[in-house]
């Protein structure tokens, strides 16, 4: 995680978080704890906080652009592990928070 992204958020209460449901630990090869998700499809879940309005993952900690954390870091499902920092998604999390694009930030 890079340091921007140590006190952003932005993607975490901006968007849903769904993935395949083995990703959790229902599955022996699971990470994601599967207290913290909901089914949204038979094969598929999402981190509890982000299929509603306002969106807020459920393992965020701290405050949006300020000081944040995932308390789930290590264990983090793939779509988590495939955003990145600046792209198209990350600009449009941060404009929705009010936070201008990465790298006007720096």
């Amino acid at each position: 995680m890079s340091s921007a992204c140590q006190f952003c958020g932005a993607c975490c209460a901006t968007f849903r978080v769904s993935f395949y449901w083995a990703q959790t630990t229902a599955h022996p090869d699971g990470t994601v704890p599967e207290a913290l998700t909901e089914p949204i499809s038979p094969h598929h879940v999402a981190m509890r906080g982000t299929t509603c309005r306002p969106v807020r993952c459920v393992a965020l900690q701290g405050k949006i652009g300020q000081a944040v954390a995932c308390g789930i870091y290590a264990q983090r499902a793939s779509p988590c592990h495939e955003f990145t920092e600046g792209d198209e998604r990350c600009t449009q999390a941060r404009h929705h928070h009010g936070l201008p694009p990465v790298s006007e930030s720096h």
